[in-house]
């Protein structure tokens, strides 16, 4: 009773928000046949579903939920559950094999071994099956004839569970994630996640429009959008309060002259609506330089020794994590970017340097004959990711010669991933921030920055090689057109700018008479507002 009231709730605001769909959004579910359910495929005109314990299988009107039929599962612990336009394959667990089975009465045609010695996922792509093992968390194809992996490719996060088949990329469940997660292929890529819609997704499978997963906890069937046209999704969103405070602080004898500071003017963007931005103190003015990027400027003249000099922003904001869909057959290939922005956006730089030889190598041996602009930047992404450690060694160096020596910083890792996609073609730019630190009440003194690049269709997109230095595909993919409501950005820009040069929040330029010291400092503080 108590699931059932779950479900009819989940399902009543699942219907109220149906407008604003997105990927995993569910569109209906019905309580499953059994509450032991495994796998789950689509044959065409209905459901299939696999119970572990009752060890049939079950025939389900999609409509509805009604069991139509049942046939007892070849062996005693039926998992994965697969369609081949003819017949169903069935994965036992225990007995590391694969069944090809009659639908109409059960009987068993064929028997192949399973590749590995935990198979629990199955699906059939058009041509073969792929098995998904749980335990060692990988996805392999299998050679029809033995059983034998063709082609592996790591789990995108934790614990593989089942898969379906769209088509074009596989979709993947994973239970101690309670997510699903849709993958090319061709290189093993996690290219969308999403929540599941119960707390211990299982079965998955297709049905020409959309996504069904069955969920071992709630015993219930979901029927969830794929695709819709919603590309960004926004969530927790956190309303806060943020000074970011700028100090010069003079010492010695003699005077500071000609002290020019500069604050980068944060603007509303898809997850950042700013309700309030001040500047002290009064007097500054507002400038803008050629990537459109706003300042407050303030100046001060003729400051004396033991002076302290404080700027200050107050922004009230409400920010939110942003996850984009980016589906990449969606992107187009490079000559569908606008003229402007691509003439602006792949311009040379003095950190990119990308008429380098070195760079220019790079891109040749990274791209190819890509021209599909979002699998250029993953592909650079991967590059960077790949090719450097993070470690802060000192200023900011250019890209060719961040690259070979191997570490960078944030921005370090910046510079190189955009000049590989500007000399590649690909539109790219920096965006920097004022970043929460822990505790909704927080101290920020490092800040950060990462790359953006422009893809058709979709926008600006973040793509953070240094957060996306990780060896999961699930924890690469978070740093790909997702963003926490960890960030208040400030600046977007392409570098050199006229008033923050390659800085970025503030900026500041003075200059001084002999034997005076100037110590600068500047630090966020972040304080949670209430709604």
């Amino acid at each position: 009773m108590k699931t059932q009231t779950f479900l009819t709730l989940f399902l009543i605001i699942s219907w109220v928000f149906l407008l604003r769909a997105y990927p995993g959004k569910v569109v209906k579910g019905f309580q499953a046949p059994a509450a032991h359910i495994t796998g789950m495929t689509f044959d065409g005109k209905n459901l299939w579903i696999a119970d572990h314990q009752e060890d049939l299988l079950f025939c389900v009107n999609p409509e509805n939920g009604n069991v139509i039929r049942s046939v007892s599962s070849p062996g005693f612990w039926p998992m994965g559950l697969a369609w081949d336009g003819s017949y169903l394959w069935n994965i036992d667990a225990k007995q590391k094999k694969i069944f090809k089975i009659d639908p109409a009465d059960g009987k068993i045609m064929n028997v192949i071994d399973a590749p590995s010695d935990n198979p629990e996922g199955l699906v059939w792509d058009g041509k073969s099956l792929w098995v998904g093992d749980e335990r060692e968390n990988i996805l392999m194809k299998i050679d029809m004839s033995d059983g034998t992996a063709l082609k592996t490719w790591d789990g995108p996060a934790r614990s593989i569970q089942d898969m379906a088949y769209d088509g074009r990329y596989i979709w993947c469940s994973d239970r101690k994630m309670d997510e699903l997660y849709m993958i090319d292929p061709e290189n093993g890529e996690v290219i969308i996640m999403t929540g599941s819609p119960g707390p211990y997704p299982r079965g998955l499978a297709w049905d020409g429009s959309y996504l069904w997963n069955v969920d071992y906890q709630t015993d219930s069937l979901y029927q969830l959008v794929r695709k819709d046209d919603e590309i960004f999704r926004l969530d927790n969103t956190r309303h806060t309060k943020i000074d970011l405070i700028h100090e010069v602080k003079t010492t010695g004898s003699g005077k500071l002259h000609n002290l020019d500071v500069y604050f980068a003017n944060p603007s509303d963007l898809n997850q950042q609506k700013i309700h309030s931005a001040e500047f002290t103190p009064a007097g500054h003015k507002t400038v803008t330089d050629r990537w459109n990027q706003e300042f407050v400027h303030f100046k001060y003249q003729d400051l004396v020794s033991e002076a302290v000099v404080t700027s200050r922003m107050s922004v009230q904001a409400e920010i939110s994590e942003i996850q984009y869909f980016i589906f990449p057959d969606e992107c187009g290939t490079l000559q569908d970017i606008p003229s402007d922005i691509r003439k602006k956006y792949t311009a040379n730089g003095s950190k990119y340097r990308t008429d380098d030889p070195f760079i220019r190598s790079r891109v040749e041996e990274i791209v190819k004959d890509e021209q599909n602009p979002y699998w250029i930047a993953r592909k650079i992404f991967d590059y960077v990711r790949n090719t450097l450690e993070y470690k802060l060694e000192g200023g900011w160096n250019v890209a060719p010669f961040v690259l070979q020596r191997g570490t960078g910083s944030c921005s370090e890792y910046s510079f190189s991933f955009i000049a590989l996609c500007r000399a590649a073609g690909v539109p790219a730019r920096f965006v920097g921030a004022v970043v929460v630190r822990g505790d909704d009440a927080s101290l920020d003194e490092v800040f950060h920055r990462w790359p953006e690049v422009y893809l058709p269709n979709y926008g600006w997109i973040p793509m953070d090689p240094q957060g996306g230095d990780k060896p999961m595909p699930r924890e690469r993919l978070a740093n790909i057109g997702m963003l926490s409501n960890r960030f208040l950005i400030t600046t977007q820009g392409g570098g050199d700018s006229k008033y923050m040069g390659w800085y970025y929040n503030t900026y500041e330029t003075y200059s001084v008479d002999p034997k005076v010291q100037v110590n600068i400092e500047t630090f966020g503080e972040w304080d949670p507002v209430e709604d």
